[in-house]
This record gives C-alpha cells, sequence and structure tokens, in this order.
C-alpha cells in the first residue's frame, strides 16, 4: 500500500472519530473507481461548520492531533486569499485553484496578508490591523487575542520561515520605518527584528522555507524586487529586479518546489531564483491579496 493510500485511510479514521484535521494535502489524482476521500471529510466540515453557526456563536475548529509534522512534501498546497474573502488552495504541479470557502472574520475591514502553519492554520491580517485564525480545511475563522495597530503596525506582509529547532516563526514586513518583525503566535505579541539594510521603502510579501531561509516580494514603482532576507538580522542577503511589477493593487508570495510563485493582479508568475527568470502561468480566479504555504514545502 502506497503512502498515499495509507494516508487517505488514517484521514478516514479520524473522521470517523473526531471530524477532519485541518487540510496540507493536495487532492489524489481523479480516478472514477475511488471515491474522493479528502473532498468528502471537507465538505462534511463544512456542513457541520454551517449547523454550528447556526446555533451558537462560536467558531468551533477541529481539533484532531497531528500524525506527522510534515506530511509528503510534494502533496503540500499552497492557500490563496481574495480580496472579496475568497479561500482557495493552489497545486502548483498541476497551476490548479480550488476553492475552500469565504472566511466569514467578524469585521467589516479587508483582508491584507496570510501566512499559514504546518498544521493548516491561516493567520490573516487585515486593513484595520486585526488578526484572525484560519481554517484551510473549511475556511472558518475566529478572532485571535492579537491586539491591534501594536507598536504602529497596521498593515504588513506575513511569512513563515523555519527555526533550527524544527519550530516556525511567523515574521512580518511592515514600512521603512518598521522593517522587518515577527509574531509570537503564543503571546499574540509583535517583536521588532529591524529596519532592512538596505532600507526597503514599503511593505514587502514574504514567504519563508522550511530550512530557515525568508524572502520578499516587493512590487512598487516601475517594476518590483525580489529580496533574499536576514531573518534575524533584516539584512538584504540578495537582491533581483523583476519584470513582474509595476501597479500592483492584489498581490501575495509563496515558495514551492524550488520556485517561487508571484501573485499580482491576478496573474500568477512563477520565478526560478537559478536562472532568474519569470514566466506567466495562469490566471487566478480571484485577485490574491494574501498567500501562504507550509514550510513542509518541497525545496
Amino acid at each position: 500500500m502506497n503512502s498515499r493510500r495509507v494516508v487517505a485511510l488514517v484521514w478516514i479514521a479520524l473522521a470517523a472519530a473526531c471530524g477532519a484535521r485541518t487540510g496540507l494535502l493536495a487532492p489524489e489524482s481523479e480516478d472514477a473507481s475511488q471515491p474522493d476521500v479528502k473532498h468528502d471529510v471537507h465538505d462534511a466540515v463544512a456542513e457541520d461548520v454551517h449547523e454550528e453557526d447556526a446555533q451558537e456563536e462560536d467558531v468551533v475548529f477541529p481539533d484532531v492531533p497531528i500524525i506527522s509534522d510534515c506530511p509528503d512534501a510534494g502533496d503540500t498546497l499552497v492557500y490563496v486569499l481574495g480580496s472579496q474573502r475568497e479561500l482557495y488552495s493552489f497545486y502548483p504541479p498541476t497551476l490548479t485553484f480550488k476553492s475552500i470557502g469565504t472566511i466569514g472574520c467578524p469585521t467589516a475591514s479587508n483582508p491584507n496578508s496570510m501566512a499559514v502553519t504546518r498544521s493548516g492554520i491561516a493567520f490573516t491580517n487585515f486593513a484595520s490591523g486585526e488578526l484572525f485564525e484560519v481554517s484551510t480545511a473549511n475556511a472558518a475563522c475566529k478572532s485571535t487575542p492579537y491586539k491591534a495597530n501594536q507598536l504602529g503596525w497596521t498593515t504588513y506582509g506575513m511569512g513563515y520561515s523555519g527555526n533550527a529547532d524544527g519550530g516556525e516563526t511567523l515574521y512580518v514586513s511592515g514600512f521603512s520605518s518598521q522593517g522587518l518583525g515577527m509574531i509570537d503566535t503564543t503571546s499574540f505579541t509583535l517583536v521588532p527584528v529591524g529596519q532592512y539594510q538596505p532600507n526597503e521603502q514599503f511593505p514587502c510579501e514574504l514567504t519563508g522555507t522550511g530550512d530557515g531561509k525568508l524572502y520578499g516580494f516587493c512590487p512598487f514603482g516601475s517594476g518590483a524586487w525580489f529580496h533574499e532576507i536576514d531573518p534575524q538580522t533584516a539584512k538584504i542577503l540578495s537582491s533581483h529586479q523583476l519584470s513582474t511589477g509595476g501597479k500592483a493593487f492584489a498581490w501575495a508570495f509563496a515558495f514551492w518546489g524550488g520556485d517561487f510563485w508571484l501573485f499580482l493582479n491576478g496573474n500568477v508568475t512563477k520565478y526560478d531564483p537559478i536562472t532568474q527568470t519569470e514566466t506567466s502561468m495562469t490566471q487566478a480566479p480571484i485577485q490574491i491579496v494574501g498567500a501562504g504555504v507550509s514550510t513542509c514545502a518541497p525545496l
């Protein structure tokens, strides 16, 4: 029995016992003779959430032990958030977008950015400065204890990077006077790292890798910049000017499989950091303002 069948059977057992784990894996290839276990589980969870919402105000997230901190890396999904609160998954090898739902976060503000943990929980920053927790399995949303506008930071780019101890850190990128910071999602406090060296005037979207690297995508002015950033000091280690840029009103950024995926004004571009080439790949079904991917994604 191959590893994907084992994962599918474990999902069935867990779903029968206590609900579905937050989603991180790509769907199996379509096979008419086999049931779509992962999507059936997601649909069942979504129906349960709707029934619960009608009876109580609190959003209940699935609470199932994580069997593996990093499942099969090649099956890891990128999650993207639209300007109208639409949550989708994106699988780079097939360029497939799949709708998960619309996040119903309790705010009148618009979403600004997003980052995703290894367990499939998305933290989402809104234009009001609020920070919400979103399930990538069913788009359920709940408030966090995070106090908006800490240290004057309202909106910021977001991304996780792996730690040497096997954990991960949520990094945020603000304006020039703020630079790079990090948010502790246990205490929900924002801790500055320092201004970028050299300085970067505008907030950059961030993405990171499991081996501790951190990158920024900064689409402003006539073009855009791709930076590798030292997460400990905020020093910009290397830079490359991109042609993908210009007037940006919706943008995001994610690393997957050795390439960087740039979401800009509805266009999806793949950037190869080795050859420093940009390839237009497809059109997104939404205007993407936030993207997040687990640090389990393949390097």
